[in-house]
C-alpha cells in the first residue's frame, strides 16, 4: 500500500481485510512488526485524537514518530505559490514537505480545509499539492474533503454494534457557533454508502451538501444496494433509525462568508441532539460523533454520557485501525 487516501481507492473487500487486521493486531499483538519503522506526522491543523492515536498504533507495532506543526515546533511555513517571501514566514512548504517526507517511512499529513473556496476544497486541492511533492507512502489524517482514517474507524464501529447493510443510518447536521468543514460529513457519508446502508441526510434549509458529495455518496450506493436521501424533517428522517451521526459542516450557499452565514446560524440552535430525537428511532439507535463535540451545543449531556453513545468506541477504534493501517503499508517494505 502507497497510499490511503480516500475509501474511495479501495474495494470494500479490501476495507474489509483491514479491519479484520485490526481486530487481530488488538487480539494477537506485534509488538516489533514495524521496529525500526519512522512516521512522520505533518500537522497543518490542529488535533487531540489523531495525533495521540497515530502515535499510539506506531509505538504498539515497534516503530517510532516524529511530529512537525507550525504551530509547535518550527518557524513559520509559506504556503502560496510564486511568493516573494520577505514576510516572517522563513520556509516554503515546497522545500519542507518533502524534507519531513524523507526523514520518514512513510508521511501523515493533515491539512484542513482554510475555507476560503469551495471549488478548491472539494477537489482537494491543497492535500494533492503537498503529495505531489513527495515520493514515501503517504496518508491522509484529514484534508479539505475527506477524512478517511475516521470513516474506517467508524467502519469498525458499526460491525463491532452489529450494524447491517440493511439498517438505517442518519447523518444530522447540528448546530455549532462556527462553520466547519465539509471533510467529516462528505467521509461518513460515503462510508456508510459504500457499506450499503439506508442513509437519510438530516439538515437545516441552506445546508445541503454540495452536489459532488452527494453524487459521490449515491454512485457508491447504488454499486452496493443502499440508498441516500435528504430531508430537514426530524421525524422523518428518524424513523426506525438504527444510527444517527452527528457533525457540523458550513452552508454551502455562504462558504468562505462567515459573517453572512452569522446572521443565518443563531436560529438554528435547536438542532442539538436531545432524547425527544429518538421517539420514532429503534430502541437500541446509537449516537456516533467524530469528536471534539461541545457539550450542550451539538449534542446534551445526557445523550453523551448516556447508554446510546459510542464516541469513545469509536475513538479507540482510530487506534485500531491505524495500526492495521501502518501494518499494511510498512510491515513488508
Amino acid at each position: 500500500m502507497k497510499f490511503f487516501s480516500d475509501l474511495a481507492d479501495f474495494s470494500v473487500a479490501e476495507i474489509k481485510e483491514l479491519i479484520t487486521l485490526a481486530t487481530r493486531l488488538n487480539n494477537k499483538p506485534e509488538p516489533r512488526a514495524l521496529e525500526g519503522k519512522i512516521l512522520s506526522l505533518l500537522f497543518l491543523s490542529p488535533s487531540l485524537r489523531t495525533l495521540i492515536s497515530f502515535q499510539s498504533a506506531m509505538a504498539r507495532l515497534g516503530g517510532g514518530t516524529f511530529v512537525v506543526s507550525p504551530e509547535m515546533s518550527i518557524h513559520g511555513l509559506e504556503s502560496r505559490s510564486g511568493i516573494i517571501m520577505d514576510g516572517t514566514a522563513a520556509e516554503h512548504i515546497r522545500e519542507a514537505v518533502p524534507v519531513i517526507a524523507s526523514y520518514g517511512d512513510a508521511i501523515g499529513i493533515r491539512a484542513a480545509a482554510k475555507s476560503e473556496n469551495l471549488n478548491d476544497d472539494l477537489i482537494d486541492r491543497e492535500f494533492h499539492e503537498l503529495t505531489s511533492l513527495i515520493e514515501t507512502p503517504y496518508i491522509n489524517m484529514e484534508s479539505a474533503i475527506n477524512h478517511p482514517c475516521q470513516s474506517l474507524a467508524d467502519w469498525k464501529t458499526l460491525d463491532d454494534l452489529n450494524i447491517t447493510t440493511n439498517n438505517k443510518f442518519v447523518l444530522s447536521w447540528t448546530w455549532h457557533p462556527h462553520p466547519l468543514p465539509f471533510a467529516v460529513p462528505a467521509a461518513t457519508l460515503h462510508m456508510a454508502a459504500l457499506r450499503g446502508m439506508d442513509i437519510t441526510v438530516l439538515r437545516p434549509e441552506g445546508y445541503a451538501l454540495p452536489n459532488s458529495i452527494m453524487k459521490k455518496a449515491n454512485h457508491a450506493a447504488s454499486i452496493n444496494g443502499g440508498s441516500v436521501t435528504e430531508t430537514d424533517k426530524l421525524d422523518v428522517a428518524m424513523n426506525d433509525c438504527n444510527i444517527i451521526y452527528a457533525s457540523s459542516w458550513a452552508s454551502a450557499d455562504h462558504y468562505g462568508n462567515s459573517s453572512a452565514e452569522d446572521e443565518v446560524r443563531p436560529a438554528l440552535r435547536q438542532w442539538c441532539i436531545d432524547e425527544h430525537w429518538f421517539n420514532k428511532a429503534s430502541d437500541d439507535c446509537r449516537f456516533m460523533h467524530c469528536l471534539p463535540v461541545r457539550r450542550g451545543v451539538a449534542v446534551t449531556d445526557r445523550i453523551l454520557d448516556g447508554p446510546r453513545s459510542v464516541v469513545i468506541a469509536e475513538a479507540k477504534n482510530r487506534m485500531l485501525v491505524q495500526m492495521a493501517l501502518l501494518h499494511k503499508m510498512l510491515s513488508s517494505s
